[in-house]
């Protein structure tokens, strides 16, 4: 069985330079923009969901898609 261990801060900071650049790829990619106007909120308090989630979002249905 794998052993895991705790990230280094080091670790840590490239992982999440890595999310940003991915997520900046997706989020200027055709299929996430038609995509988000397909969602748009009608509920004024989604208004400002962050970048992170609605990227996250668009993952999780897109997978789930292809995995039908």
């Amino acid at each position: 069985m794998p052993t895991y261990s705790a990230s280094s801060p080091s670790q840590v900071f490239e992982d999440s330079q890595i999310w940003d650049s991915l997520k900046m790829a997706i989020a200027s990619s055709s299929g996430f923009q038609s995509w988000q106007m397909e969602h748009q909120p009608i509920d004024e308090r989604y208004l400002d969901t962050s970048l992170d989630y609605r990227v996250q979002r668009y993952l999780r249905e897109t997978l789930e898609t292809l995995a039908y």
